[in-house]
């Protein structure tokens, strides 16, 4: 983060370069010290700094200046920085003037020159006011920067990787840059200020040249392109801290780049969990906690489907209700503290010889394992239309995408979907858009839902329920415009921004190898329910446990079970029962 900067005027040469020596000698470890030989181009290098987001502590101008005297610059400069502090320099002989000016140009203090000794006659009025001017400063973003349409789907992706990993950033919209930044507490403290790279240069700043950003970038996004020297056609981009840009990135580099785990501590382990949603949070909990050495692998973020839940309010000991995001949070340091390892990768595959597995990941390499728990959750069924297809995360979106909410504020919004979860995010949404309509196929939202969420909808008087409603189509060239629907009065289309789809749930097992067995479906055969098949062939003279599946030594828990309750609660309680049977599993290895 570049450091405020103290602005010193003087047409006097000589003078100039002996006040800023005696600034840098006292200031120069917490402050840039920048000089300019005129009102006029005091004046440019405010307006530089301000475009560039520099902040500006301090200005000190000499009185006697041709064209523009003293006062006239800082009357002038509190237009362009009205937060700096102003010091006038004057000879004995203009104190008067000095003093008439303190009102009209609300100058701070004035000094006479000469100004010796500094330690008695400069520092002393200075350091009270930087002090001053310090409490009420409040420093910019320095942090990660996402630049990219709101319409972009790689941009949607990026920033719901960010925001479900806790990781504070700032989102500019080259069109719509008036949306307030969207990221976690952190980056939203910033009140959406930016940092800068570089040098400040030109008309009397510091250093020689020509100003590193074009006139023509007004906004914040452009002037940092600019100044990066991107190309704007090619977003999203992703600019670090340390002065790195990553254009259009991999989330797998993403994740190495902001300091997620993507290579495990160890080559072997007592357990290995492959998704972080709560049955996998919960088997890391329990498992770290009973001294198992315990690896967790999940691509996305913690939390699953669950995490982009706005609203749980029927988990138990949670009166208030909390998040899906605070509940994964909340795990996953619970988790971490008892010595869980977290691996931002993706499993795409298991092996097993003899008693032991390994687990190959999307980088390249494996891991090897006693046990594996198999806790990998469902992804919501997509709707099969040309349109939603090709809208998919610009304004149709799998799942609450609650980074998204900000920016429906004011717009209509559709909720595809009757159960919990969509309800859930109808309520949140309601906070935020001028209107939510929810299409639901049932006819009445009893039928698939919680009652104590049908009754926060029935009080929201922004949230339309219309039943035996279908989604038919998604309208729009770049982003969602209108939504074609199936009602019982036949076809309509309705204009909308945003339409978020909450509509069954579909298992991704393609990756497990056919030696663990599935149903038609998917979802994954466990305990006795592995004599549903024709295929299973058992080599112990012990059953399976009750969630290991038909490998042994692998187990599964949560909603990619088959015959799961799909409630949070049932799967927390599935994977804190699953560490049991390793346990079991491992006393008999």
């Amino acid at each position: 983060m570049r450091k405020p900067v103290l602005l010193t005027v003087d047409d006097d040469i000589s003078v100039l370069e002996a006040l800023v020596q005696d600034l840098r000698r006292h200031y120069g470890s917490r402050y840039r010290i920048i000089r300019a030989t005129s009102g006029p181009s005091g004046l440019e290098v405010c307006e530089e700094l301000k475009r560039r987001g520099e902040a500006i502590a301090l200005l000190l101008s000499d009185q006697r200046m041709p064209g523009m005297s003293g006062v006239e610059f800082l009357e002038k400069s509190i237009a362009l920085v009205p937060a700096a502090k102003r010091v006038l320099l004057t000879a004995y002989a203009d104190t008067e003037a000095a003093i008439r000016a303190i009102n009209t140009a609300k100058i701070h203090y004035y000094l006479t020159k000469p100004w010796d000794p500094p330690e008695e006659r400069l520092y002393a009025v200075l350091d009270d006011l930087l002090e001053s001017w310090s409490r009420d400063y409040k420093p910019p973003f320095d942090g990660i920067r996402v630049i990219g349409s709101r319409w972009l789907p790689a941009g949607h992706e990026i920033r719901e990787f960010l925001s479900r990993n806790h990781v504070p950033y700032q989102w500019l919209d080259p069109g719509q840059e008036s949306l307030p930044t969207v990221a976690s507490q952190a980056a939203a403290a910033a009140n959406g200020a930016a940092g800068s790279h570089g040098t400040a240069t030109g008309n009397g700043a510091e250093g020689p040249g020509k100003p590193l950003v074009p006139p023509e970038a007004h906004s914040e996004s452009a002037r940092l392109l600019a100044e990066y020297h991107l190309d704007p056609g090619k977003l999203p981009v992703v600019l670090l801290p340390n002065g790195e840009s990553l254009v259009e990135p991999e989330i797998a580099l993403l994740a190495e780049k902001v300091g997620l785990r993507t290579q495990a501590e160890r080559d072997f382990y007592d357990l290995v969990i492959v998704g972080a949603g709560p049955a996998g949070l919960a088997g890391a909990v329990y498992g770290a906690s009973e001294g198992l050495k315990t690896l967790v692998i999940e691509p996305a973020a913690p939390g699953g489907q669950a995490g982009s839940s706005s609203r749980i309010e029927n988990y138990l000991g949670f009166p208030a209700g909390l998040s899906g995001e605070d509940l994964a949070r909340r795990a996953t340091i619970q988790a971490t503290r008892f010595g869980a390892e977290f691996l931002s990768q993706r499993a795409t595959g298991i092996r097993t010889e003899g008693q032991y597995h390994f687990i190959q990941l999307s980088g390249g390499g494996e891991v090897s394992c006693h046990t594996v728990l198999i806790a990998t959750g469902v992804d919501y069924r997509r709707l099969k239309t040309g349109g939603l297809d090709r809208l998919t995360g610009a304004g149709v979106y799998y799942g609450a995408a609650l980074t998204e909410a900000i920016s429906c504020k004011d717009e209509t919004v559709m909720i595809v979907g009757g159960a919990n979860s969509a309800g859930q995010a109808a309520v949140h949404f309601a906070h935020y858009s001028k209107k939510v309509i929810m299409l639901v196929r049932a006819d009445s939202l009893e039928k698939g839902m919680s009652r104590y969420l049908v009754d926060q909808i029935e009080a929201l008087p922004n949230i339309e329920v219309r039943t035996r409603t279908e989604v038919l189509d998604a309208c729009g060239d770049t982003h969602l415009e209108a939504v074609r629907l199936k009602t019982p009065e036949g076809e309509t289309e309705e204009a909308a921004s945003g339409l978020f789809i909450f509509v069954g749930g579909e298992p991704k097992t393609d990756w497990l190898p056919p030696a663990i067995l599935r149903e038609s479906k998917g979802f994954v055969l466990s305990g006795p329910d592995l004599h549903m098949t024709d295929n299973f062939h058992w080599t112990l003279e012990r059953p399976p446990y009750l969630l290991e599946t038909s490998v042994p030594g692998i187990f599964v828990a949560g909603d990619v079970r088959f015959g799961s309750v799909k409630r949070v609660a049932s799967a927390v309680g599935q994977g804190s029962i699953a560490v049991q049977f390793v346990h079991q599993y491992l006393a008999n290895f």
